[in-house]
């Protein structure tokens, strides 16, 4: 039984990590669009193809993750408010792509 729960301890460790890593990403992300929101020559093809890239990779990702039994409510929530920052994000790509 111990070694169980060193085991479900370290895999919530790694699953935090992930996911502190995964919201930084997401922030840099943002800051991407809002600097793109404020300068219209940043939304070059190149720009949108990329950007479009890296939204649906982080979409894939975090939409895929599966919560584990022994996850606590609060990591449940970081999970569920990424994905809806991760969709927040692609709208307002959406509406920068038709400026």
């Amino acid at each position: 039984m111990k070694r169980q729960v060193e085991m479900q301890e370290s895999m919530l460790r790694a699953h935090r990590e992930f996911m502190t890593n995964l919201e930084d990403s997401v922030a840099l992300l943002e800051k991407e669009l809002q600097d793109a929101a404020e300068m219209a020559t940043i939304c070059t093809d190149e720009w949108c193809l990329s950007t479009e890239g890296v939204l649906d990779e982080l979409s894939k990702i975090i939409f895929s993750i599966s919560e584990p039994r022994w996850l606590t409510t609060e990591d449940s929530k970081k999970i569920s408010a990424l994905r809806h920052r991760t969709h927040d994000l692609y709208a307002r790509y959406k509406s920068l792509k038709k400026k």
